[in-house]
């Protein structure tokens, strides 16, 4: 009959992705700032090395916030980071809740004001 390919198994992933809940929590807080009337406009970026989320203000813009999940830095400074629309990290850390915390304190700025 034919040949049975055995399926590859073991070594590293060719693609760092975002789970399921990693996610839904990006994906709410996106929802919330649109409907602030904050943000317009997403990306999300897969990489062998990296998975990225990026939020816009406007399409043509420079990203005002990245989320990136680097799990190569898990054991060191934590795999998740947050960056600015300048490039620089304003929070890194090993869960991705505590990183999301300075937009989310943005939100409940432009909420209340």
């Amino acid at each position: 009959m034919g040949v049975v390919t055995p399926f590859p198994l073991g070594g590293t992933p060719n693609q760092v992705a975002f789970d399921r809940s990693e996610l839904n929590r990006i994906l709410d807080l996106y929802g919330r700032m649109v409907a602030a009337g904050h943000w317009r406009d997403y990306a999300i970026s897969l990489g062998r090395d990296a998975a990225e989320f990026a939020a816009f203000r406007r399409t043509a813009e420079r990203p005002e916030f990245r989320i990136e999940k680097r799990p190569a830095l898990r054991n060191r400074q934590g795999m998740w980071a947050l960056y600015g629309e300048a490039g620089q990290i304003v929070k890194r850390g090993h869960e991705l809740g505590p990183v999301l915390a300075p937009v989310e304190r943005r939100l409940m700025k432009l909420v209340d004001g």
